[in-house]
Order: structure tokens, then C-alpha cells, then sequence
């Protein structure tokens, strides 16, 4: 079983910029980010191989967000500037437990969640 501990969350003013951090006990594989923002659905915002490699977007986040893997340190992160208010939410992070996917959006796929970090931008 492998933990995963977000941490860099907070508050920040539309515009702003926050890197939120993922640190795994152990080896993953594909790695991504999710988030749920008050009386929504979870929804996917980034993921990236084991590998690395590029990143893959939501299209609310794309061209604002950015998400790479630091695999000797097992930690995974998320750039976001130009934070807008819709990005407010509670940030999730998530791993697959072995190969069988290689990158992927589907929160059923991933095996490992993390407790989640908030993220607030005021309007």
C-alpha cells in the first residue's frame, strides 16, 4: 500500500500562482491530479506517465497549469498560475499501482489517493 501526502495548498488572489506537491511512500506509476470544488463531482485536471514526459490537461487548465514527477523523490507536482475563482476546490492527488495504464483521466483507474489539499481563490 503506498500513501500519498499533498501539501502546498492555500489561499491566493485571482491571478496568483500556487505548486502543489504530492509525496509518495513508495513506487508509482502513472500519477494525476484531481479536484472537487463545493456540491460538484470530482473531476480530472492533469496526469502524467511514470515516465514523465508531458503532461496531459483538462481543457479548463490547460496552457495555466503544469504537472511533472520528481520519480527519485517520488513526489509529484502541479504548477498553477493564473489561478482563477472556478479553481477553487479540494486537490487531490492519485497514483496507479503498477503498468497497466500508462497515463490516464479516469479517476477509476487510479489505485492510490491522497487525503486532499484545499485550494481557494476568493472572487
Amino acid at each position: 500500500q503506498v500513501q500519498l501526502v499533498e501539501s502546498g495548498g492555500g489561499l491566493v488572489q485571482a491571478g496568483g500562482s500556487l505548486r502543489l506537491s504530492c509525496a509518495a511512500s513508495g513506487r508509482t506509476y502513472a500519477m494525476g491530479w484531481f479536484r472537487q470544488a463545493p456540491g460538484k463531482e470530482r473531476e480530472f485536471v492533469a496526469a502524467i506517465a511514470w515516465f514523465g514526459g508531458r503532461g496531459y490537461y483538462a481543457d479548463s487548465v490547460k496552457g495555466r497549469f503544469s504537472i511533472s514527477r520528481d520519480n527519485a523523490k517520488n513526489t509529484l507536482y502541479l504548477q498553477m498560475n493564473s489561478l482563477k475563482p472556478e479553481d477553487t476546490a479540494v486537490y487531490y492527488c492519485a497514483a496507479v499501482r503498477d503498468d497497466k495504464v500508462v497515463v490516464s483521466s479516469t479517476s477509476s483507474e487510479y489505485d492510490y489517493w491522497g487525503q486532499g489539499t484545499q485550494v481557494t481563490v476568493p472572487s
